[in-house]
């Protein structure tokens, strides 16, 4: 589906939110690869953005959102989490598809509809994937837990979020139940950055360490 102007725009805001922009620089060839654009049409949005004062651009480091930018980007993402609250809790939609389903109706929500689904629902906190609803017109990104691919060998860790989402990543890991709430363990980290052994729900899952940067948990214990 094509984007119109101001689509492309909120899509652009809310990936460098989504990959950290708010706390550090994103290097413009991550955006572009998040948004599977050319490097040139990445670089051409960005100096568009910083026109608009959205984004600033720190030389060889990236961007970085401004206050307007995150404002923007937080309720891009309330909307969002908002749909996918009601596509699952409601109409019972795949919790992995639920993500890109979201994604094309939250450009085409008016601020009334949001606000009757925060009172439709009963104002939840968390999507199904469990990351953070932001507060409307918020300026900052609430992230909580350790990456996955951080956690010691031995150490153990229940599952908070999966972030950036994207229904590929959603559709891989609920298909090994690897899902919020869930206890895992690091029974082994591979050398050379390979892969991690998880033990869970009485079996082991071997997970890529790309994946789990993408695992946000609650570390539990230490040996």
């Amino acid at each position: 589906m094509s984007m119109n102007s101001s689509e492309s725009v909120e899509m652009y805001v809310k990936s460098v939110a989504e990959l950290g922009g708010d706390r550090q620089p994103v290097p413009i060839g991550r955006v572009a690869e998040r948004m599977d654009v050319t490097p040139v049409s990445a670089n051409e949005m960005m100096k568009r953005l910083g026109s608009q004062g959205y984004i600033e651009h720190q030389m060889y480091k990236g961007v970085l959102l401004t206050r307007a930018g995150l404002t923007m980007a937080n309720n891009i993402i309330r909307r969002q989490r908002l749909w996918e609250c009601f596509l699952v809790d409601k109409l019972k939609l795949d919790w992995a598809r639920s993500h890109e389903l979201a994604c094309d109706l939250e450009h085409a929500t008016a601020e009334e509809v949001v606000e009757a689904l925060v009172s439709y629902l009963g104002s939840p906190t968390h999507c199904p994937h469990g990351n953070p609803i932001p507060e409307a017109d918020s300026q900052e990104l609430l992230e909580t837990g350790v990456l996955l691919s951080e956690l010691a060998t031995g150490h153990s860790g229940r599952i908070l979020a999966i972030r950036p989402e994207s229904h590929e990543v959603l559709a891989y890991l609920h298909h090994r139940m690897l899902l919020p709430g869930t206890e895992v363990t690091v029974v082994e980290a591979a050398p050379l950055q390979g892969p991690l052994t998880l033990h869970m729900n009485d079996q082991e899952v071997v997970l890529g360490l790309n994946l789990a940067s993408l695992v946000l948990i609650e570390e539990l214990c230490c040996p």
